[in-house]
């Protein structure tokens, strides 16, 4: 025997309801752009790693498990390969202030 397919509606959004816009940050795997004074950023939050890092802001550790920004310059004369393997982990405030430290 065919199943035939429903032809009741999704019950996911209600019939009539608005458009709820996509978390583009969510999308993208939590990276994001940024365009600042600086140039063109990539950024990615990341709630923790195995590794140990030092933020280029404050030369302090940011220890394993400590959530932290991921951030790589998508300007440059090689292309926006090269951003990626220049990237560099920073504390999540030190990335914040980081236009009150140049």
């Amino acid at each position: 025997m065919v199943s035939m397919p429903s032809s009741r509606r999704s019950s996911r959004r209600p019939y009539g309801a608005g458009h709820v816009p996509i978390d583009t940050e969510r999308a993208l795997g939590g990276m994001r752009l940024v365009s600042d004074d600086d140039g063109d950023w990539s950024v990615r939050t990341v709630k923790s790693s195995d590794k140990t890092y030092r933020c280029p802001a404050c030369n302090q550790e940011i220890r394993p498990g400590t959530a932290h920004v991921v951030a790589w310059s998508r300007d440059g004369f090689s292309g926006s390969e090269a951003g990626v393997d220049a990237r560099r982990h920073w504390h999540a405030s030190c990335w914040q202030r980081r236009a009150r430290l140049r």
